[in-house]
């Protein structure tokens, strides 16, 4: 409780920002906390967000809301970073709750802020408070990102959105080399249309690709844009009581590529027979 009392400010900033109700729950306060090596949790009790240090400066992934910045910001500095370090600011995907804070951050921080090709002009919409969408570099699948001796592989995995992107990365942590992946998503969003998608005709063949891509990733630590993806809450309170690292271990990224695939499968074969 002492951790919750310490973010009283919040509400005052959620309403400076014209935050909805909504997003307050959205931006409730997470405890932030090493994962392994060099990656942190930043992000709130509903958004993934990653600080990946270097001696460079920081890759921050995902700025969620403008409204959760502040909820970010506060969390990298309980870790003992500054936030004015983060050099590159990434994303997941191009929706409100992983990409809309990205103007806000780099006004902070004057990060280059990458984006996958694909969701450039869904990204281009996204103007809280009529702010330009900034973009230094666009990124294409299989792109490094590289700071201070540290790389990340953008990979499409393209479904949830166009440009949806996983990103991978290898870390050392106690002599040992761990291969991170953080899954952008591979969910099917209520009202998602996945035959005959005039807008997105390609959608159901992208999910296939995807699926079979980060099937082939190697996985030691499963992260996600959602926490509950990789089941944040539980594997935090593991951490807290000492013993192995619970973020280690290629079960729950299997677990949850079966649960999503089948999904989709259901989905799909549900609105192939409503056009029939």
């Amino acid at each position: 409780m002492r951790y919750l009392k310490s973010f009283s400010w919040l509400p005052l900033v959620a309403f400076s920002l014209g935050q909805a109700p909504a997003q307050i729950q959205w931006n409730k306060p997470f405890p932030p906390h090493k994962v392994i090596g060099n990656v942190y949790f930043v992000g709130t009790e509903l958004l993934g967000s990653f600080l990946i240090t270097t001696p460079e400066g920081h890759i921050l992934i995902n700025s969620d809301f403008e409204t959760t910045v502040p909820v970010i910001r506060a969390s990298v500095e309980k870790l003992g970073f500054r936030f004015t370090d983060i050099k590159i600011l990434l994303g997941s995907h191009a929706h409100a709750d992983h990409m809309e804070g990205d103007a806000l951050v780099k006004e902070f921080t004057a990060a280059k802020v990458m984006a996958m090709e694909q969701d450039v002009p869904a990204l281009m919409k996204m103007k809280p408070g009529n702010k330009p969408h900034p973009i230094d570099r666009i990124l294409k699948d299989g792109d490094l990102v590289q700071l201070g001796g540290v790389t990340l592989v953008a990979h499409l995995t393209p479904g949830h959105t166009k440009g949806c992107t996983t990103w991978t990365l290898k870390t050392q942590e106690n002599g040992k080399t761990y291969n991170v992946v953080i899954l952008g998503s591979i969910g099917v969003n209520p009202g998602y249309v996945l035959v005959n998608n005039q807008e997105y005709p390609q959608i159901a063949d992208d999910y296939v690709r995807s699926f079979k891509l980060l099937r082939a990733l190697p996985c030691d630590v499963f992260l996600a844009s959602h926490g509950s993806f990789y089941g944040l809450e539980e594997k935090y309170a593991m951490l807290e009581k000492g013993g192995p690292n619970p973020f280690v271990g290629p079960q729950g990224y299997r677990a949850h590529l079966d649960r999503k695939e089948k999904e989709f499968k259901a989905k799909l074969e549900e609105q192939k027979a409503a056009k029939r």
